[in-house]
């Protein structure tokens, strides 16, 4: 009679244990920004786009409940790198996302070989990682852009124009090397010259000793700046006397510091893969729900990680809502079709194929918001751009990755 009892009781309780539902599985994500030091503002806005899409899908991916741990790198290169390996090796998380700086970039990436652990860059541009290094680095993935993905269409753009000769300053690190090398490449293919470059060290606010060093007899500038020199390098310019058009890389007018500049950016013009001002009504909802969350229109930082949270939501969903390991998960990342607040974006090599917008500082209202501000107007689009440009992958590679010396400046006077 007891036997029969306990067989009773132990099916009630099998039966019980599967008519309830099961726990969904917990989705660890490290994720690396400078919440600290002159990028925190920055930092901030990586933050809150990848939260904005939490929130919005009820803190789940693809099913899975996400543990979302946030680690303060400081805009340091060596930080993110102890941060990165704190992030897998004391709180386990399956895959760490972000960094900040192209240099970061150059240097999470070995983390993630050494910790056989997915390492998402969400905004390093760094463009060797999925180019000449990409065999290097089986466990990296990137969701936004190449440094020089963006530059290569707003040098072909200038060529277009008619601008036959350019000065280029640009921020002295490896970003500023590849988006001024993509815009060099580009505009002199096209038959353009770039007669001078200056490279003002990063993190420079008197553009002082430069700006009078700057040749009279050219038709534009291109400008790639970072942070606060984006501020001060427009405005140092344009109280100099100097109104020669402005060409610039996509953070030099981004919507993080857009806010927070005057009439004398209006008319500048810009390229990168996201505008705020996008006139479609997926980004328009976006900008309505960030702007009502956190007071502000989201920059391009906050779409990066927005849409980094979409991609891993769309994989997690194929695969059953479980992690199913690092390459694995890249295999699939690398086959989705993503209709993203930015446009469309599939990918080639890891790492995004998708439209580049030339965009132009224009003083309007959008989107119903009832005053006047700047806002970065799409002007031109050029869709399902690769990292590769025109020149095919097998062409583009036999050259060098862009740097300091490469393209020379052969018309350097």
């Amino acid at each position: 009679m007891k036997s029969l009892r306990r067989i009773l009781l132990g099916s009630l309780v099998l039966g019980l244990s599967a008519s309830l539902p099961a726990k969904a599985e917990e989705l660890r994500i490290g994720f690396l920004a400078p919440m600290t030091g002159i990028f925190a503002q920055i930092g901030k806005d990586m933050v809150n786009g990848f939260e904005l899409y939490l929130t919005e899908h009820g803190n789940k991916l693809g099913g899975a409940d996400v543990k979302f741990i946030v680690e303060d790198e400081q805009g340091k290169s060596d930080t993110a790198v102890t941060k990165a390996k704190k992030l897998v090796l004391q709180d386990k998380a399956q895959m760490f996302i972000g960094g900040l700086l192209a240099s970061t970039g150059y240097a999470l990436a070995p983390v993630s070989n050494s910790e056989k652990t997915l390492y998402i860059s969400s905004v390093p541009a760094a463009d060797d990682l999925t180019q000449r290094q990409l065999s290097k680095y089986p466990y990296f993935f990137r969701t936004t852009w190449t440094s020089s993905q963006p530059t290569h269409a707003i040098g072909q753009w200038a060529c277009d124009q008619g601008y036959k000769r350019v000065v280029s300053i640009a921020a002295d690190y490896a970003f500023g090397y590849e988006q001024q090398g993509g815009f060099q490449k580009a505009f002199e293919d096209c038959g353009g010259k770039v007669i001078q470059k200056i490279w003002p060290p990063l993190g420079t606010k008197d553009f002082g000793p430069y700006i009078p060093t700057i040749k009279a007899d050219a038709d534009a500038i291109f400008s790639l700046m970072v942070g606060p020199m984006s501020l001060q390098f427009p405005k140092q310019l344009r109280a100099s006397g100097n109104k020669k058009p402005i060409i610039g890389g996509g953070t030099s007018y981004d919507e993080f510091v857009l806010p927070f500049m005057g009439d004398e950016v209006v008319g500048d013009v810009s390229s990168l893969m996201y505008s705020a001002a996008i006139t479609t009504p997926k980004n328009e909802a976006f900008v309505k729900a960030y702007r009502a969350k956190y007071g502000k229109v989201p920059s391009y930082y906050s779409e990066a990680n927005y849409t980094t949270a979409e991609i891993i939501d769309e994989a997690m969903k194929k695969s059953g809502g479980k992690y199913p390991g690092a390459e694995k998960f890249i295999e699939i990342m690398s086959g989705l079709k993503v209709d993203a607040v930015r446009g469309p974006v599939t990918f080639q090599d890891r790492n995004p194929v998708q439209n580049i917008y030339i965009k132009k500082v224009e003083k309007k209202k959008m989107f119903g918001y009832d005053k006047d501000e700047l806002w970065n107007t799409v002007i031109k689009t050029y869709p399902n751009v690769s990292q590769y440009w025109t020149y095919g992958k097998d062409k583009f590679l036999q050259q060098p990755v862009y740097s300091k010396d490469f393209p020379p400046c052969k018309y350097c006077e």
